[in-house]
């Protein structure tokens, strides 16, 4: 049987963190799965993948003709900013530039918090779970909803 700790080894013990070792690469995955509170690493692993995918045809876009008719349409079409992701309509820089955590800011239970529904993104993350959110006629019981504008 283990002894119990010390007052002193318990303080201690808050301030050691067991998921992340210096051999791990990934400090950034962690972080970002514990600020969005994700459930799944996979969640991540996929707004990872999206996000290189938007900066891949964004680079392809910015190859084309800006004067030939269709490269407009395919441009004005190819804007995250209805779904949220980039704060304007200006440039494709900005869709060069999204990461995967500008998908996790769109996600319901942490536009719940910015828009004060709740105090933390575990709280939101809780009410949502648990059928307390409806968007639109219809509840909403998945915490990875993402939210257009």
């Amino acid at each position: 049987m283990v002894r119990k700790l010390k007052y002193h080894e318990k303080k201690l013990l808050k301030k050691v963190d067991f998921i992340t070792w210096k051999s791990d690469r990934d400090h950034r995955e962690i972080r970002i799965i514990r600020k969005y509170q994700l459930q799944k690493r996979e969640d991540y692993t996929k707004y990872n993948r999206l996000a290189l995918s938007v900066q891949q045809i964004t680079s392809k876009l910015k190859e084309l003709d800006c004067d030939h008719p269709e490269s407009l349409q395919t441009h004005s079409r190819f804007y995250s900013y209805a779904m949220g992701l980039i704060p304007t309509r200006k440039s494709l820089e900005l869709c060069e530039r999204m990461t995967a955590s500008s998908f996790c800011k769109r996600r319901l239970p942490v536009v719940m918090v910015k828009i004060h529904m709740a105090q933390r993104v575990s709280d939101a993350v809780r009410f949502v779970e648990q059928g307390h959110v409806r968007v639109g006629p219809e509840i909403v019981t998945d915490p990875a909803y993402l939210v257009t504008r």
